[in-house]
Formats: C-alpha cells, sequence, structure tokens
C-alpha cells in the first residue's frame, strides 16, 4: 500500500490534451517549413534530395525524436508545467541553431523567435512567457557575438560593427516587446481560464446548493430582512400546498401569521450566543386545512458576511401531535382508572373507620367514656374524608392562574424563611441557598409558586427524617428560561417511584396521598414548564422545574440592534481566533 506521499497527483485530460496538440502542431508546422523551403530553395516546382534544406532537415529530424520522447515522457510523468518549459527552450536552442545555420544577422528564420514566443503565451504563465523572450534574446546576443569574435564559423554576410549592432540591437528589442505582449496575452489567457474554471466551480457548487435544498424534508423558506420570501424548497411546498411562484415576493406573514415577536426572540438569542428557540404556530393550506408546524428562525449572511435575510425552517407537526393527543386520551383514561382506584382505597378508610364507630355508638351498653372516643374517631375521620375530598378537587379543577410579573429570588427566600418554622423541621435539618443576587422576574402565580416550593420542601424534609441538607438553586437559561433545582440528602426513590411519582395516590415514600406533588405537576404545566426528577436509593432526590420568563418583544430596532450586536461578537471572535 502506498503512503500518502506516494501517492501520484490525478491526470488532468485537459492539459495533456493541450500538449498533445503542441507537440503534434510542432512536428507539422516543422514539415511545412520545410517542404515550403525545399520548394523556395530548388526554384521551380520539380525538387530534388540536392535542393532540400539541410538546415530544416536536420531539425525536422531532431524533431521526430524529441516528438517520441515527449510522448513517452508524458506517460510517465505529471509534472505538465515543467514539461512545457523544457519544450520550449529546446526549441529556443533548435532556432537559434538553425539561425545559425541559415546565415547568422541575414537568416529568414529570426522571426521562429516572435512565433516561439507567440505559441509559448497560449500555454505559460506570464512570467514564464517573459522570460522565454529573455531567454531567446540571450541566445540570439550569444549567438552574434560568438560569430563576430570568430569563435564559431559564420554562414551569413559578414556584417560591419556598427551594422551587426543595429541589427542585434534591433531584434532584441522585438524579442522584448514582443515578450511583454505576450505575457500580457498569457495572464489574459490565464485570467480567463481562471474566471471560466471559477464560473463552473460556482455553477456545480449552485447546482449542489440547490439539490442540497430541495432534498431537505424539513421546509426552507429565505427572505430578505423584511420579511419578503425569496426562495421555497419543494418540502415547504408539500407541507403548505404553495408553490414558489405563488408566495415569492409576498411577506411571511401572508403564510405563517404574525411571527414577528419570534423573529424578535430568536434574533435576540443568535444576538446573546444562545441556542435558537423553537416555536409552533398554524397555517391554512390552499385548500383550507389548518396545518400544525414547528419552526426556527436564524440569520442569513452574504458573501461579504453581512446580515442579509432570515431563513426558516418548518415542519409538518400534525400528525405528530394528533399522535400525542390520542396518547394523551389513553393516558387520561388509564389514569381515570388508577385514580378512581386510588379514591376509592383512600376514601374507604376512613369510611370503614366510621363505619365501625358508628355501629359501637348504637350499642346501649358502651360507657360514656367509650362514646366521646368513638365520636373522636368519627369526627376525626370525616376531617381526613373532607381533607382528601378537597385535595381531589383542587387537583381535578385547578383554580385559574393569575398571572403576574413576580421575583422568584424573593419568593424562594419567602419560602425557606416559612420551611425552617414548620413542623416538620428537626435541629439535624440544614438548609442552603444557591440564589443570583439580583432579582430574576418571571410571569406566573405568586401564590401556585409559593405552593409548589412548600410541597415539595415538606416532601423533601420528610423523606429526610433523621435530617439531612436540602439545597434550593435558582439560574437563568438560554431562552428566555429559569430553572429552579431542589435537591435532599434523602433515601431517594426507586426507577418505578420515580416515573409514577406526579399520579395521583400512587405509592409514595412519605405515606401521603400523592395528590400535593400532582396539583405541583398541574401547576408547572399551567406556567408552560417541565418538570424533572433526578434519583437514585440511597443518594437523595434532586427536582428541577423549568419555567419561561416574561417575553420581551422587540420593535424592529431592538431586532437590528440585536443583529448588529450578534455580528459584532462573532467578528471579535473571528479577529481573536485568526
Amino acid at each position: 500500500m502506498n503512503s500518502l506521499d506516494e501517492i501520484e497527483p490525478t491526470s488532468n485530460p485537459r492539459e495533456v490534451q493541450r500538449i498533445h496538440t503542441l507537440i503534434i502542431g510542432r512536428l507539422f508546422a516543422i514539415f511545412l517549413m520545410l517542404v515550403a523551403s525545399w520548394y523556395w530553395h530548388s526554384g521551380t516546382l520539380k525538387v530534388s534530395l540536392d535542393s532540400i534544406p539541410q538546415g530544416l532537415f536536420i531539425v525536422f529530424v531532431i524533431s521526430v525524436g524529441l516528438t517520441i520522447a515527449y510522448f513517452f515522457i508524458l506517460r510517465l510523468s505529471r509534472a505538465y508545467t515543467a514539461q512545457l518549459t523544457i519544450q520550449f527552450l529546446l526549441d529556443s536552442l533548435l532556432i537559434t541553431w538553425l539561425i545559425w545555420r541559415t546565415g547568422d544577422l541575414t537568416s529568414p528564420y529570426i522571426t521562429l523567435y516572435i512565433v516561439l514566443i507567440g505559441v509559448a503565451s497560449f500555454f505559460l504563465r506570464p512570467m514564464p512567457t517573459l522570460f522565454l523572450a529573455v531567454w531567446c534574446s540571450f541566445c540570439f546576443v550569444v549567438l552574434s557575438s560568438l560569430s563576430a569574435a570568430e569563435v564559431i564559423e559564420s554562414s551569413g554576410t559578414v556584417q560591419a560593427i556598427g551594422k551587426a549592432i543595429q541589427i542585434v540591437s534591433f531584434q532584441v528589442v522585438a524579442l522584448l516587446v514582443v515578450g511583454l505582449l505576450a505575457s500580457r496575452l498569457s495572464e489574459r489567457r490565464s485570467s480567463g481560464e481562471e474566471l471560466a474554471e471559477t464560473a463552473k466551480t460556482l455553477a456545480s457548487l449552485r447546482a449542489l446548493h440547490e439539490r442540497i435544498v430541495e432534498s431537505i424534508r424539513s421546509g426552507l423558506v429565505t427572505t430578505d430582512l423584511d420579511g419578503i420570501i425569496y426562495t421555497f424548497n419543494s418540502a415547504a411546498t408539500e407541507i403548505t400546498g404553495y408553490r414558489l411562484d405563488q408566495v415569492q415576493g409576498r411577506p411571511i406573514s401572508d403564510l405563517f401569521g404574525d411571527i414577528q415577536e419570534q423573529i424578535d426572540l430568536s434574533l435576540a438569542a443568535a444576538g446573546e450566543g444562545e441556542q435558537l428557540p423553537r416555536f409552533e404556530t398554524d397555517l391554512i393550506t390552499p385548500e383550507g386545512f389548518a396545518v400544525r408546524i414547528g419552526f426556527s428562525v436564524s440569520l442569513l449572511f452574504s458573501k461579504e458576511n453581512e446580515a442579509s435575510g432570515l431563513i426558516i425552517t418548518f415542519q409538518d407537526l400534525t400528525e405528530i401531535r394528533s399522535m400525542e393527543e390520542s396518547i394523551r386520551r389513553k393516558d387520561r383514561l388509564a389514569a381515570v382508572g388508577r385514580i378512581a382506584a386510588g379514591l376509592a382505597h383512600e376514601i374507604r378508610n376512613p369510611l370503614g373507620a366510621m363505619k365501625g364507630a358508628i355501629q359501637m355508638l348504637g350499642s346501649k351498653t358502651i360507657s360514656e367514656a367509650s362514646r366521646d372516643s368513638l365520636m373522636e374517631i368519627v369526627l376525626k375521620e370525616s376531617d381526613r374524608l373532607n381533607k382528601i375530598i378537597t385535595n381531589f378537587l383542587n387537583y381535578a379543577r385547578p383554580a385559574a392562574a393569575d398571572f403576574a410579573e413576580v421575583d422568584m429570588v424573593a419568593l424562594i427566600e419567602e419560602t425557606i424563611t416559612l420551611i425552617k418554622h414548620g413542623p416538620d423541621v428537626q435541629s439535624t435539618h440544614e438548609f442552603s441557598a444557591d440564589l443570583p443576587v439580583r432579582p430574576i422576574i418571571v410571569s406566573a402565580d405568586a401564590a401556585q409558586m409559593k405552593q409548589i416550593f412548600w410541597n415539595l420542601s415538606r416532601n423533601a424534609l420528610q423523606a429526610m427524617p433523621e435530617g439531612g441538607r436540602l439545597t434550593i438553586g435558582l439560574n437563568t437559561l438560554p431562552n428566555q428560561r429559569v430553572r429552579i433545582t431542589m435537591s435532599d440528602t434523602g433515601g431517594g426513590m426507586s426507577q418505578e417511584q420515580v416515573e409514577r411519582l406526579f399520579e395521583p395516590f400512587s405509592e409514595s415514600t412519605t405515606g401521603g396521598t400523592g395528590l400535593g406533588l400532582s396539583i405541583v405537576y398541574q401547576i408547572v404545566k399551567d406556567h408552560n414548564g417541565a418538570i424533572n426528577v433526578r434519583s437514585k436509593v440511597g443518594s437523595g432526590t434532586t427536582i428541577s422545574i423549568d419555567l419561561p420568563m416574561g417575553r420581551r418583544s422587540l420593535n424592529n430596532d431592538d431586532g437590528k440592534a440585536k443583529i448588529i450586536e450578534f455580528l459584532k461578537v462573532r467578528n471579535a471572535k473571528e479577529t481573536e481566533n485568526s
């Protein structure tokens, strides 16, 4: 197996074809020049071997040999630029030899230098082309100098020194001017090829981008910063029922309704470097059907790294929500059965005690003291029965929440103060609070929040009858949410107990009916929150509650400010990394 350094570069068929053209074209041009010179030297239409130009014939023979060598080297090596450079250098040496054999300064083949430089401009880059012109000038100057000094035998007419210098100077200037023009031509050709290659690459990337966008199974809509739609993929058409030509140029509100608040919240999250939130809304298809979709909004950037629009991705949640509703209905039916069984069990115990006491009260032989004791049992079990019914009604028909802006830090501190003076607290119980120093404002019902904290705290204390530590924490989360955590060092719960913790009349570790935690769960859901439990037998329990903060509606200026702030933060990070 070859190492990475041993792998040969990939062959370039286009470059190989160009070199083939150069090799064959050179041989064909020399052959035509040989034939034309043959007829020229013979002076008639009849040619003979005696009239064949010896110099051109030798050049032709050498060119045939070099052609074979060039093809052989081309098959072995992929250093195409080096091969082209060597070929043109050898051509210049052959032209110099031909000029020496055909008259030096008076040779008609001096013009071949210009032809060679012009052809090279189609194969070499600007600097190598200019270097070839300088090299041809150098070869011609050296040839002229050696002939004038009689170091080599001259085949042409001997020129006076002044005349020779004039001819050489003129030819050198001509070659250098041609070299400069040829290098400019090469530069334009290279730029044109690079531009064509870039355009081809751009077209390929655009086609790839379009295929990727069209293959995404999520709907994708792009808009400008004013919310005007200008792209719409096939999945979006499939979900909404609208085609691109029906929605292009229309505001996004015509499709999704008024989602300006969601857009502003997304821009705010992007500006603060937070995770983009997810939203849900309903849209109406052209046939009048309502489709439930979940969507997210992000910024679209131009190649200048400027915010140029919005990207909205969405999915059809109609079937998922229908399945969830079906599952919820089944769960509710199952819960009704469990609640009915639990309620019957809880009511049966006090009713049984009351029945026995009343039967004893009907006896004529019962003493006065026993009668008072039995009446006390009846009243106690009656209160117990009333409490069970009251708690159940509170769970089944919870009071409507009165939402207002409340400071969660102050509520938790007040709850801790009340708990410390509660009847369940012992000297072995410890309390700690991990709260921020600044207020955390949440839109919630203060009374229901206190009920949550009170119920959870009492459950935690009852789970630590021998003492322990109760820790209450509060911190903010991305996307305008807060998290309250309550951790105890009690005996913990099994996985089965955790799964049924918030069900009414479930098995409780504290001996209660479980309605208190069920009410807690209902309140959290009414506040659009989420509650999670982590517990392990012997390792305590941690309950976390995530609640949304009061949503801040951003106007257009706020949204633009968030975009600017987001770009500043991102550019600062990129500068720091570079």
